[in-house]
């Protein structure tokens, strides 16, 4: 775009917001355009952004909304409207021309203040089945982006795009087999299988899994990325088992997919278009309290396509979550019928196509 233009990016609170936000800013600024992103103040925002020093990063007030009928709404409301307030002073600051959400109530104020000052706004979601917080946040919106088909049917009267659900550059372009088996001291002959939780409820999925770890065969070994809460629990049902790397934080995920055969995981959106890009077969078991049972209805799209096995935490243990990760490693039709499915899934430019729907909807009418 041969004018440059000034995009806010709001995309704090959670991996799978933070992630696909710096994607995207990624590739605004490789377009010539400035971006500001606007995370929350959780630790895990302070943490990831502090890899990205090209980029520049502010804190803005967010909070989860309560339930409705909840004494908190009010603590709430009064607390959303002064980070509507803030978010204005930002964006009159900064100049900006657009904004773009990245989902959840944290992208709320800075998408409504943008709407009340007159800029094109965006909302982007990953799921299967839309959060409650960008539903109601795409009435303020220009146009929604959204990371699956599926989810099109949420957003009646709404002008969607689906674009995928974007990633970094890292995580298109893996290291190599035997570097990554380098870097987490494993066999780069062995079958791996990479076991992650993701940010949300990872405690019984790590639990069956690592005692899973011991049901398989001797020439599978496994990563399993526990969370830094899990894993002194998770390292001791290990207990020194040879072949099962157990991390507390993993901020190599292109390595740990590198090395992967086989990925167990939940179903956020964020982990399932990485494991599609990466071209894995998978084993999902959602996270049975997420919001609307979203994960589920996200495993379902990939189960339905092929690409992945979708069980519940309730119909699993240890030894059918061994014995099914067993069976797909060892049934090569089944496993690269799997594996090309999920590639099939794979939207690599996701976040180029979000910058193209933001700079065509810039464009002079």
């Amino acid at each position: 775009m041969s004018n440059p233009r000034k995009i806010v990016i709001a995309c704090g609170g959670t991996g799978g917001h933070l992630f696909p936000g710096i994607a995207v800013a990624q590739a605004l600024r490789a377009k010539g355009h400035e971006v500001l992103l606007l995370i929350s103040q959780k630790k895990v925002d302070a943490e990831a952004s502090a890899k990205y020093s090209n980029l520049r990063f502010e804190t803005v007030p967010a909070v989860a909304k309560p339930p409705t009928l909840s004494l908190r709404m009010l603590p709430f409301l009064w607390k959303t409207w002064g980070s509507i307030g803030r978010c204005r002073e930002i964006l009159r600051e900064f100049q900006a021309d657009a904004v773009l959400g990245m989902g959840g109530f944290t992208s709320l104020p800075p998408v409504y203040a943008g709407h009340k000052l007159g800029l094109k706004t965006f909302i982007h979601d990953s799921n299967a089945r839309p959060g409650r917080a960008n539903v109601l946040t795409s009435r303020f919106c220009t146009q929604v982006f959204l990371g699956l088909e599926a989810a099109k049917e949420y957003f009646t009267n709404r002008q969607t795009v689906v674009t995928g659900t974007p990633v970094r550059p890292e995580i298109i372009d893996l290291p190599n087999r035997e570097e990554a088996a380098a870097m987490f001291g494993l066999s780069s002959e062995k079958t791996t299988i990479l076991v992650t939780g993701g940010s949300q409820g990872a405690r019984r999925l790590n639990e069956l899994s690592a005692q899973a770890a011991e049901k398989l065969p001797a020439d599978m070994q496994v990563l399993h990325i526990a969370g830094a809460l899990d894993f002194a629990r998770v390292s001791e049902i290990a207990h020194g088992r040879p072949g099962h790397k157990v991390l507390g934080f993993c901020d190599q995920m292109p390595a740990a997919y590198a090395i992967s055969d086989l990925v167990i995981a939940r179903s956020g959106a964020s982990s399932l278009t990485e494991i599609s890009i990466s071209g894995h077969p998978s084993i999902l078991v959602p996270y049975p309290f997420a919001a609307d049972d979203h994960q589920t209805r996200n495993a379902e799209v990939f189960s339905a396509a092929g690409a992945a096995v979708l069980v519940q935490e309730k119909d699993l243990d240890a030894e059918k979550l061994a014995a099914l990760a067993t069976s797909i490693l060892r049934d090569l039709p089944t496993y690269k019928r799997m594996a090309k499915a999920a590639c099939a899934l794979a939207i690599p430019d996701a976040a180029d196509r979000v910058c193209t729907a933001i700079e065509t909807t810039l464009l002079p009418q």
